[in-house]
């Protein structure tokens, strides 16, 4: 049962702005004093209001607007409860899990925390000692004689899929002990199959969810479920996020006993209705027919001044980034457009997206809603969006990114002239109202747009890689807008299939079901050669010839075509499934080679104690199938 303050929220305490140490003189001195050194003067509504409670054993649902704190306000409590504890916690033991729905949201959490355990010695200390953990402080050697103390300490230990395997996240674990975890579900639940591994009701204290909606949203519902599973239903519990009134009649269920709901807006400028986003962050939108949209963009982010040092552009797919890189980094010489999308390799993901945080330089990040949760980028002025987001509640999260922690903001939203217009009252029912863009005025001819077209179009021609990434790209926005959950607004039906295939400097219209009936110039009235048009890749291209050749063959020969050819010729673009299968396997044989290189690298001890880690894994992982144990919440 939800208690009487959730369902009013409670308001947060009038003295919130005043400094921490006079509203906070229940927390620690080092506390006091990392937030200070850190650049947090003032404490924030959010914090004001849930530390208190957390501290006092209630469970919490947070909703506060983006840029408003969140962080610290679960991270400072769960660290001084961690610290009180009466009995230290034992070796392999965990105190305290901190859920995070994405990788870079994770790793986020984790450098706020080690920045703020910086200022505590004995875990500064400990942490120091671990290879892996980069200790940001200069007086580390001050630290030195707390290394071997027994006081109370923090460590945490990171776990993110892909980076690492179980099986060193689990050697990790037994080699450091930590007793805070921050992960995502998947790679979390991994390591809490383990025998090893314990969540006691005498250690484990405090779990927490960031984004907790999200974590419903893009399916962990499942991996929730077992994780609840394997933790004591004895315990503290908080849900945080910008938006989470909209799933909390599932979310509650997770075990919260009672929860305080704390929920944190601001008003509009008239005071009388209240905004679900900062008052530091101006929420706009451009109207433009299809044609002149990508040059409108290009416009927007030369027109401000200053110039926006960090912007970033939100796009609906993954395939959408991998080829609007190539058109941006053409069409805005003056910035470095970093892509970011959920299918890149984990390492790539995590250099570009250090890469972007790190720029000094003005940088544009082109991105899916995989970074529109919970991230904190320093800097950022601009958030545009190409595609307002299928998901309504992405709209707010991506706007989050700009006008952060009172910092000036701009979110601008294209939308294309016609029914998408009706967007802007659609929005302003659900709290979220935006205006027409005022200043800078942004104006695109027609010379200009039919200009960009033929620039995207002579960089196109150069690479036949990037006319397959058009095509490739150009399917899935289709796809994306179909299922827009607004589809009485986002109407496919209503699409000038011409203009946008020019404003994306389309060679030609791809075959896909949603054209069967357009009768339109397949050709976009041009005259392209594709047999020769090749590839930049020596390989890619000398495979293309050898096809080339093998079907004239056929063709000499009165053959019928081959399965490929009628395959590429008879089944839609967004049939994806069984080439989706195809990279699976091949990714599995490419891991399975470079594991069998690192095993016939390594000494006969390294490789025993492989083995049996991989044996105690198996054995785990067989004990685990085998529980019966049924989780009753979430009910469907």
């Amino acid at each position: 049962m939800v208690s009487e303050n959730q369902d009013k929220g409670s308001k947060a305490p009038q003295g919130a702005s005043r400094a921490w140490d006079a509203l906070t003189p229940s927390l620690s001195e080092w506390i006091l004093q990392a937030v200070d050194s850190m650049g947090f003067l003032r404490m924030t509504p959010v914090q004001a209001s849930a530390i208190p409670l957390f501290m006092g054993n209630k469970d919490v649902v947070v909703e506060a607007v983006t840029g408003s704190g969140k962080t610290l306000a679960f991270l400072i409590p769960i660290v001084e409860r961690l610290l009180r504890l009466e009995e230290p916690i034992e070796k392999h033991h965990i105190g305290a899990i901190i859920i995070s729905p994405t990788r870079e949201l994770a790793t986020q959490i984790s450098s706020v925390l080690i920045n703020l355990l910086s200022f505590h010695a004995p875990s500064a200390a400990a942490l120091k000692a671990k290879e892996d953990v980069d200790i940001p402080m200069e007086n580390a050697l001050e630290f030195s004689e707390f290394a071997s103390s027994t006081s109370s300490k923090v460590i945490p230990q990171l776990l993110l899929g892909g980076t690492t395997t179980p099986a060193q996240d689990l050697s990790r674990f037994l080699k450091n002990s930590p007793n805070l975890l921050i992960a995502t579900p998947g790679r979390l639940l991994e390591l809490l199959n383990s025998r090893h591994v314990h969540c006691p009701q005498s250690s484990f204290d405090v779990l927490v969810m960031d984004e907790a909606d999200r974590l419903l949203d893009m399916g962990f519902k499942d991996d929730l479920q077992k994780i609840l599973q394997r933790l004591p239903k004895q315990r503290r519990t908080g849900l945080f996020s910008a938006s989470v009134s909209e799933a909390v009649d599932q979310i509650i269920r997770v075990g919260l006993r009672n929860p305080v709901r704390i929920s944190v807006r601001v008003k509009s400028a008239s005071g009388t209705m209240e905004k679900r986003t900062p008052a530091s962050l101006q929420m706009s939108y451009i109207t433009t027919p299809p044609i002149v949209k990508t040059s409108a963009v290009c416009a927007l982010l030369h027109t401000l001044q200053p110039r926006p040092l960090k912007s970033i552009i939100y796009v609906a797919t993954t395939a959408q980034v991998d080829y609007f890189q190539h058109i941006f980094s053409l069409l805005l010489p003056l910035f470095t457009v970093v892509p970011l999308h959920g299918k890149h390799q984990p390492n790539v993901r995590q250099k570009n997206f250090s890469k972007y945080v790190d720029s000094v330089e003005p940088s544009v990040l082109l991105t899916t809603d995989v970074a529109a949760r919970g991230l904190d980028i320093p800097s950022v002025d601009l958030v545009v969006q190409l595609d307002p987001p299928s998901d309504p509640k992405q709209f707010l999260h991506r706007c989050g990114r700009a006008g952060r922690a009172g910092r000036k903001g701009l979110a601008v939203t294209f939308l294309t002239t016609g029914s998408e217009e009706d967007y802007v009252p659609y929005l302003s029912v659900r709290n979220t109202p935006i205006s027409q863009l005022s200043n800078p005025v942004i104006s695109v001819s027609a010379a200009d747009a039919i200009s960009t077209t033929e620039q995207i179009r002579r960089l196109v021609l150069q690479d036949r890689a990037i006319h397959e990434k058009a095509q490739r790209a150009f399917v899935s926005w289709v796809q994306a807008y179909r299922k827009h959950e607004a589809n009485s607004i986002f109407r496919v039906t209503d699409l000038k299939w011409g203009d946008i295939a020019n404003a994306w400097g389309l060679l030609k219209m791809p075959r896909m079901p949603e054209l069967k009936n357009w009768n339109g110039d397949w050709k976009l009235g041009l005259s392209i050669d594709f047999e020769n048009y090749a590839f930049k890749d020596k390989q890619r291209e000398k495979h293309r010839k050898m096809e080339l050749e093998e079907r004239k063959q056929r063709q000499e020969r009165g053959e019928q075509k081959g399965p490929v050819e009628v395959k590429r010729q008879t089944q839609a673009w967004s049939h994806k499934k069984e080439v989706k299968e195809t990279r699976e396997i091949r990714r599995e044989k490419k891991h399975a080679r470079r594991e069998k290189e690192k095993y016939e690298k390594m000494t006969p001890e390294q490789r025993q104690e492989r083995e049996k880690l991989n044996a105690m894994i198996e054995q785990v992982r067989l004990t685990t199938q085998a529980e019966d144990e049924e989780f009753n919440g979430f009910s469907d």
